[in-house]
């Protein structure tokens, strides 16, 4: 077996037994970056002598008797999740040659807990997109189709798992950043309930509903980085101080009794055959593993995508206001008269096309005369939108719908079309202005209408805030009963 394709679980107990070092299993991982990475464009850096001194140091810890789930496991970190003394770009010009002074939270904790960076993964734009076209750099293609995209923003992440260029990865979820790509990329995403995990050190994109995501090629592994990430932090005013659970305890424990609901709006016309087709045998899998199915109603979903696209690019246009090429990041100088055009010619260079348009809609939104009518018109339907959810899941211990309505599409397909990309969030959006969590598991595959090869399809679980234990235990228990998570793409 190559070591690069182990899980969590694999390369733990194999390290464990001394059967091999965190030095080999980083170095396989290196490899598999530097030979198929120049294919799949998913990382924008690759720390190599920070990862081997990081995976000595994890060997030498284990030498000693420590032991770890994570202690020694290679990870990759979407670039806008700051990683001390290792460049931190966001996937924009603006932040060009930006090294961060610190840790974000998360990371922190996962190096603590003895995991190995390797490197920072292509993304949108400061997370502005949904399938990584709009990153600075480059695209980053699907490993399934290397003319598709790997769903986003954060798709260089899912594609570094899904290429077996890392046993995990970190991305960022606000309107479905992690569960999209995972879906098109044939692995696994969480998003957390907002503020199980800390922000601190995360660029902030919309601030009220950023929460870090967390990919794996299995949900046992991506609960098993949960519990390392998880709880509160005195840098993150938003987090909570609930007790976090040991999220892998009830794994294995059986679905029977469980009730599961059917959301009516999330099963509407227009959905890929291919993707209906696998939802349907996912529900037969669960039905014979005792899950009983309820239909339930949330008729003000269909608010759900204007409502983000008013919340986010007022929160993006303020949160980025930061960026003015005075403090740090890039500065226009050329032919700067004064302070006005050193701001206007270094934000007008540093961001790409779709954060200007996001910063645009966003101070027009917030701006006088127009916050009531748009702005706090959206945060009313938001309550609405988030009462509404809560009382669906009174009825049911969570939700089931597709991830996405349709396999991966091709590069340059709807870049020209920024209606149509917004409208890739359509089943993702309403949970997080919820601030609920929500899991990608595979599910299946589906032949495109513009293609032969057969793409991953995934399908996504929403649970009760601050009920990651449940999404987990049936996404597991779905994977145990299938084969669709073992299915590898081939580059």
């Amino acid at each position: 077996m190559e070591l690069n394709t182990l899980t969590i679980k694999q390369a733990g107990q194999m390290l464990a037994k001394k059967e091999i070092s965190s030095v080999d299993l980083t170095k396989a991982c290196l490899a598999r970056i530097k030979e198929v990475d120049g294919k799949i464009k998913a990382c924008l850096t690759v720390c190599e002598n920070e990862a081997l001194t990081q995976a000595k140091t994890a060997d030498a810890r284990r030498s000693k008797g420590e032991q770890g789930e994570l202690l020694g496991i290679p990870m990759l970190v979407k670039d806008v999740i700051m990683t001390k003394e290792v460049r931190t770009t966001a996937a924009s010009r603006i932040l060009d040659n930006y090294t961060a002074p610190y840790d974000a939270t998360v990371v922190r904790r996962l190096k603590a807990a003895g995991a190995v960076l390797l490197g920072k993964t292509n993304t949108d734009e400061f997370a502005h997109g949904s399938s990584t076209e709009n990153s600075a750099y480059w695209t980053s293609r699907n490993p399934w189709d290397l003319t598709r995209v790997p769903g986003g923003s954060s798709g260089g992440s899912a594609a570094g798992v899904a290429a077996d260029m890392s046993i995990f990865a970190l991305g960022t979820d606000t309107g479905g950043s992690t569960r999209y790509p995972a879906a098109f990329c044939g692995i696994v995403g969480l998003k957390q309930t907002y503020g199980r995990s800390s922000r601190f050190g995360l660029m902030a994109m919309t601030s009220s509903t950023d929460v870090p995501g967390i990919f794996g090629k299995t949900v046992a592994d991506v609960a098993l980085v949960l519990n390392k990430m998880a709880g509160v932090d005195k840098n993150d005013a938003t987090t909570v101080n609930d007790l976090v659970p040991d999220y892998g305890k009830e794994l294995s424990k059986s679905l029977k009794g469980l009730t599961i609901g059917l959301p009516a709006e999330y099963f509407i016309k227009g959905i890929h055959q291919g993707v209906i087709k696998a939802i349907n045998q996912a529900m037969e899998t669960f039905k014979n593993l005792g899950v009983k199915f309820k239909p339930v109603s949330l008729p003000l979903t269909k608010y759900a995508l204007p409502v983000y696209y008013i919340i986010c690019p007022a929160e993006i246009s303020s949160n980025l206001a930061r960026f003015d090429g005075i403090g740090y990041g890039f500065s226009e100088q050329n032919g700067v008269k004064n302070l006005y055009e050193t701001y206007a010619k270094s934000r007008g260079k540093g961001f790409g096309l779709e954060a200007k348009r996001r910063i645009m809609l966003g101070t027009y939104a917030l701006s006088a005369g127009y916050y009531d009518a748009y702005y706090l018109k959206a945060q009313k339907v938001r309550s609405k939108l988030r009462q509404e959810m809560y009382q669906a899941l009174e009825e049911v211990d969570c939700l089931l719908t597709p991830t996405a309505p349709h396999p991966a599409f091709k590069i340059g397909q709807q870049v020209d079309d920024p209606l149509k990309m917004y409208l890739e969030d359509i089943f993702m959006v309403a949970p997080s202005l919820a601030g609920l969590p929500g899991l990608s598991v595979p599910c299946g595959f589906a032949v495109p209408d513009d293609g032969e090869t057969p793409l991953p399809v995934g399908l996504q679980l929403i649970g009760k805030r601050l009920d990651e234990t449940t999404i987990l235990r049936v996404g597991h228990q779905y994977e145990q009963a299938t084969e669709w998570h073992k299915q590898k793409a081939k580059i």
